[in-house]
């Protein structure tokens, strides 16, 4: 079998191995494939792994000799899944392998905006501390989660894996999902139309998938239902936020920041909105990106290849 990773270095730069592939084949690895090079690269390929280079509907059907395409994400709108059906293609994503990771940066981001760990820090180093009158200072409101409400749009096991943490933090939860599931064993929490959350929540956590009716999901209109207090929080998808009317919301204090981990187009273009807006942290995707979930994600790479060889795939989103 002819393998093709068009696109490994965002999932291995060097600290893991292939060595799980190269046993079920014949395998290719380039660090990076532009759009115009994906058919040259991959003309007699059996399979073909992608993170977010794009495969099309006409290079797809330049692809006579493709049976399985592996995306090593959990998201997969970077293929076009019905084409592939019809070409007799197997899809397969990688779900659920970070999210511990993106649990984690999920509460970075908030606890940097709540605390300002390295402003405070970078301050001290400044001589700050050192030259005050007091034993200690601080430059920006510092401020307590215990008895806040986290709204958590997009109740998955992300979103409850968030909802737990936040659970410890002392916090409420308030949960928005199109299909809702038994959470009676948790007494802090209660579920809400998107619009009532907005509202009564004081940190607003994103954790639903890019969709149709989710895209742009968060703008202008919504961003005004939020308390002027509260804080956004996106480790989901760039695309679900209006970047320019957060900005704006930001600029004129209708939410008080903004922790954020995932843009509209990434790598960004320099003028972005938000890399100017007041109290907004971004971070360059790296949710992800831990050692730990790119192993897992590595090793459920393996098991997806290993069983559509063996007829009977697995994690098929097509």
């Amino acid at each position: 079998m002819k393998i093709v990773v068009l696109d490994g270095y965002t999932l291995n730069p060097g600290d893991l191995s292939w060595e799980g592939l190269e046993a079920l084949g014949d395998v290719t690895v380039y660090e990076r494939t532009p759009a115009d090079k994906v058919v040259e690269r991959t003309q007699n390929a059996d399979a073909i792994f992608t993170n977010k280079a794009p495969l099309t509907v006409d290079q797809l059907n330049q692809l006579p000799n493709l049976k399985f395409i592996g995306v090593l994400a959990t998201g997969y709108n970077i293929v076009a899944v019905e084409a592939a059906r019809q070409n007799g293609v197997v899809v397969s994503n990688v779900p659920g392998y970070g999210t511990a990771s993106v649990v984690q940066l999920t509460f970075a981001l908030l606890l940097e905006l709540t605390l300002h760990v390295q402003r405070h820090s970078d301050a001290v180093m400044e001589g700050r501390w050192a030259g005050s009158a007091d034993f200690c200072f601080w430059d920006y409101p510092l401020i307590e989660l215990v008895g806040k409400t986290m709204g958590i749009i997009g109740f998955g096991s992300i979103g409850e894996k968030v909802a737990d943490v936040a659970t410890a933090f002392g916090m409420t939860i308030i949960g928005s999902k199109r299909h809702r599931t038994d959470q009676s064993h948790r007494s802090n929490f209660r579920w809400a139309e998107l619009p009532e959350l907005l509202e009564q929540a004081d940190v607003v956590s994103i954790h639903c998938p890019l969709l149709p009716e989710t895209k742009g999901l968060i703008n202008k209109a919504s961003l005004a239902k939020m308390k002027p207090s509260a804080f956004l929080l996106n480790t989901s998808r760039g695309p679900i936020i209006v970047e320019q009317d957060l900005a704006d919301a930001l600029n004129n204090g209708v939410i008080a920041g903004a922790g954020i981990d995932v843009l509209s187009a990434e790598p960004p273009a320099a003028d972005n909105p938000l890399f100017t807006a007041k109290n907004c942290l971004i971070t360059p995707h790296i949710a992800w990106a831990t050692q730990e979930a790119r192993k897992r994600l590595m090793a459920m790479t393996v098991e997806n290849l290993t069983a559509f060889l063996k007829g009977h795939p697995i994690n098929v989103v097509n």
